[in-house]
């Protein structure tokens, strides 16, 4: 029964989020059902990454009970999310050369020149998390999705690698092993996200997703159904609460009541007159305006959309987004965040919906839980026997590759032989 139960973990620096799915046959058609949505307050992260093993395995463990306990069956295996500033994405091509008679291209081709792309000048002490092919050439014929079956002499495939940082991504996967889980796949967040916010129309156009976390602000950008670009921001939610510590002088906890109660990144909405008492959110007897908050809340908010516009511009891509900017994250339910956005970027921007799924949980609806249901489909679309399920052309290849790992190590054995 436990082997046909798909986790996600999602390990964020404020939360750890758990979402638990499971395939059932409805018919003649197979359904993933979400059964378990469970979040714990994190411990031990910053940014991203690990800064105390000891509290983060405490935590996991912790979300990880909960989530057993909803379920009623035990939990072995599960995917794990990667984020944090030390992700790094670069593109790369491979060739190789076609030696068989026919010249027809194999499966064992297309794996041979997938580990030609890998083999591009890495930094140091990084980790390659995935390689993602996003066109072949056959010869002078390019933009090729799937040259299986075609013939010719020299193949050529464009690649989008994406790399952790190995000490991060390591101390990161010493706290799930210490909870006694297995780990199934290590995903990039962000692309784990996609899978369950973005269609395949969206990525077809060319769209922006953007998750707005605590401590760090994610992107990934599609454009015809391929992985331009991604970057993990330095800057996050927290980071407007500390804005309303130093404008307020209050605590951290007041702070975050208040962004969390009345806080909006639209000025405008307020009159001068219409003020609050630190008192009525646990500090002290201080009165302010609500039109003063939201100016401070803006001003980040503002900062953040440039800096999201600024790794559009590094792209050429700045204005430039038929399906626009698409925010998840706990950050991303803040008042005014849409307009701002849309105001700073020029762009349509909009909140995402996940994709729905036979439920009794509803909370999984909720845009904090995007990335966590990110992994389950990744999980199901990676043990689909017949080919991937997930709906992102970025997904399908990948699964594809997946599928052709042990034919890797096949081709190396017949090379040697």
């Amino acid at each position: 029964m436990t082997e046909n139960i798909i986790t996600g973990i999602d390990i964020g620096s404020s939360n750890i989020r758990i979402v638990v799915g499971q395939p059932i046959k409805m018919g003649e058609v197979e359904q993933l059902n979400i059964i378990g949505v469970v979040e714990v307050p994190a411990q031990g992260m910053k940014k991203g990454d690990v800064v105390s093993i000891e509290d983060v395995v405490s935590c996991v463990s912790a979300c990880l009970e909960k989530a057993e306990r909803m379920i009623g069956l035990p939990i072995e295996r599960a995917c794990v999310g990667v984020s944090g500033t030390h992700i790094v994405s670069q593109e790369s091509t491979g060739v190789i050369a076609i030696s068989r008679t026919n010249g027809e291209v194999q499966e064992n081709d297309i794996a041979r020149v997938i580990e030609a792309a890998k083999s591009v000048a890495q930094p140091v002490n990084y980790d390659i998390l995935h390689v993602i092919p996003k066109t072949f050439s056959v010869d002078n014929q390019t933009g090729v999705k799937d040259p299986i079956g075609m013939s010719g002499i020299r193949l050529e495939v464009a690649t989008q690698v994406i790399r952790g940082g190995s000490l991060q991504v390591k101390n990161l996967t010493k706290c799930v092993y210490r909870t006694g889980i297995d780990i199934r796949d290590l995903v990039l967040s962000i692309l784990a996200a996609s899978e369950a916010v973005l269609s395949t129309r969206q990525k077809e156009l060319g769209v922006a997703l953007v998750d707005m976390g605590a401590a760090t602000t994610k992107i990934i950008i599609f454009e015809e159904g391929d992985i331009l670009h991604t970057a993990v921001l330095p800057i996050g939610a927290d980071h407007i609460t500390k804005d309303l510590m130093l404008g307020l002088q209050a605590p951290f906890d007041v702070a975050e009541r208040i962004k969390l109660d009345i806080g909006s990144a639209l000025p405008q909405n307020f009159d001068k007159s219409d003020e609050i008492n630190l008192r009525d959110f646990g500090g002290e007897n201080q009165v302010f305006s609500k039109k003063y908050i939201a100016c401070i809340i803006e001003a980040r908010v503002e900062e953040i959309f440039c800096m999201i516009d600024a790794e559009l511009k590094k792209i050429n891509r700045s204005g430039l987004l038929p399906s626009g900017i698409v925010l998840i994250g706990g950050g991303a339910k803040l008042p005014g965040m849409v307009e701002a956005g849309r105001r700073k970027t020029l762009l349509s921007v909009s909140l995402g919906v996940s994709r729905r799924f036979n439920t009794a949980v509803d909370k999984v609806n909720d845009l904090t839980f995007a990335t966590a249901l990110g992994l389950v489909m990744w999980g199901y679309g990676a043990q689909a026997e017949n080919g991937p399920r997930s709906s992102g052309g970025v997904g399908n290849q990948i699964k594809f590759i997946k599928g052709i790992a042990d034919k890797i190590k096949r081709w190396f054995n017949n090379l040697i032989s």
